[in-house]
């Protein structure tokens, strides 16, 4: 469960959302879960990520955050010269952080 101390520290100031997106492009590849997030049934490429802080809001014991998130998409396909073909993708995560230990608890959001 990744953690992100350094925005737990800046709850509820201006840069706040500066250190979670710093804390989220940190994280190793594969550890967002972007994989429900795609379209067409490709695998997620997350090594060019763009991250947007969409809303927060203080629920007491945690901060909970909607994140939008850009990558890639890559379809294989039939075998022809362009495959494989690489797709922008988006996709938004609901974010769920402790403020205590600052982990964090992540989901693709639904709504």
């Amino acid at each position: 469960m990744p953690k992100f101390i350094d925005a737990v520290r800046d709850w509820p100031t201006d840069t706040f959302a500066l250190s979670l997106k710093r804390e989220l492009m940190a994280l190793g590849n594969g550890v967002l879960p972007l994989e429900k997030g795609v379209a067409y049934g490709g695998v997620v490429d997350d090594s060019n990520l763009a991250v947007s802080i969409l809303r927060s809001t203080d629920a007491g014991s945690a901060i909970v955050v909607r994140v939008g998130v850009f990558f890639t998409e890559v379809i294989a396909g039939c075998n022809c010269d362009e495959d494989p073909l690489s797709i922008p993708a988006y996709c938004e995560l609901h974010i769920n952080i402790d403020k205590l230990s600052a982990e964090a608890d992540m989901t693709l959001a639904t709504d």
